[in-house]
């Protein structure tokens, strides 16, 4: 069986390169360890264990792929980890790997066969791993992580769920469509050329946001929210207009004026056009932003809606 004194000839080797330092049973030595400098340290008493904070930035994988209500298009920015707001590395050499909100590192050498550090288990069934977790009222995490002591594990961190799976799962879930378009004049009746054409969508948590949705696995919940950042309109006429805002629904009240937010002025008509009508495309690009296991990021995805703009000139009758 492990006892103090082994678990610290255990974890000594990870004492430079990670800044932990170990010291023996605090009855054997009634003078306090040295601390190790260079950073803002953090003691954890019972395991005579301080440790540094840890600096670097961590990166996970993103996602790439296709849907949509007229087809689509999803990736994002690769996940970040994070302890009490602050960004923390995935991985670190002494401290090993991130997840679920602390640190797991493969104890080299295993204790040994029918050590009470594995829980019933065997060698061979699963491993040990020395357990790091952000100190308990530390703000933003800011003294890095402290040795828990050790744990027995089934799965190597990671091999276990990467959030970032999980994040995809939980905007997969979500129905996110295209914009529900407005447009004055209305698709089927005619505007004219030169004459302003107000386009919106109408807002709901799938056309606009916000929507969220969770995807779970034992131990860990990520939970994704998207909202609408922009929409493109390809106004069929070889220009496109880009609305960061949803657009403002027309009314008779404004009369002749321009859309405030979103809108657009047709310079010729749609008489050479197939049937008659500018074909119109309006693409949402959304950001979807997940948390979840300690770690955070962001998906984008892209929703697209049509309809038709027919637009004439204005005829002048002699007497």
């Amino acid at each position: 069986m492990l006892n103090r004194s082994r678990l610290a000839l255990l974890l000594c080797g990870t004492a430079f390169s990670g800044m932990l330092v170990i010291a023996g049973p605090a009855a054997a030595d009634p003078t306090p360890a040295p601390r190790p400098t260079g950073g803002v340290q953090n003691c954890a008493p019972d395991l005579d264990i301080c440790v540094g904070a840890g600096t670097g930035t961590g990166t996970g994988g993103g996602h790439e792929g296709g849907g949509g209500t007229t087809g689509g298009s999803h990736g994002g920015k690769k996940p970040t980890c994070e302890i009490g707001g602050q960004e923390v590395p995935c991985k670190h050499p002494a401290w090993g790997t991130f997840s679920g909100g602390c640190y797991y590192k493969l104890a080299d050498p295993q204790p040994e066969a029918g050590s009470e550090y594995w829980d019933g288990h065997k060698p061979g069934d699963g491993a040990i791993y020395m357990k790091s977790c952000p100190p308990s009222g530390i703000a933003n995490g800011a003294a890095g992580p402290i040795l828990q002591g050790l744990v027995w594990m089934e799965d190597a961190p990671g091999d276990q769920v990467d959030p970032a799976v999980l994040a995809q799962q939980a905007m997969d879930r979500m129905t996110l469509r295209g914009p529900d378009i407005g447009m004055a004049p209305e698709p089927g009746s005619t505007g004219v050329v030169g004459m302003p054409v107000w386009m919106w969508t109408e807002v709901g948590a799938e056309t606009w946001g916000p929507n969220r949705a969770s995807a779970s696995v034992p131990g860990l919940t990520v939970t994704a929210t998207a909202r609408a950042e922009k929409v493109v309109w390809n106004m069929g006429d070889g220009t496109s207009v880009t609305c960061t805002s949803a657009g403002t629904p027309y009314t008779k009240a404004y009369g002749r004026k321009k859309s405030p937010d979103c809108g657009h002025t047709y310079r010729t008509t749609s008489a050479r056009q197939s049937g008659q009508k500018f074909a119109v495309t309006a693409t949402t690009t959304w950001n979807v932003h997940w948390e979840g296991g300690g770690q955070s990021g962001d998906l984008t995805a892209t929703r697209s809606s049509r309809t038709t703009a027919r637009i004439g000139e204005v005829q002048v009758v002699g007497d």
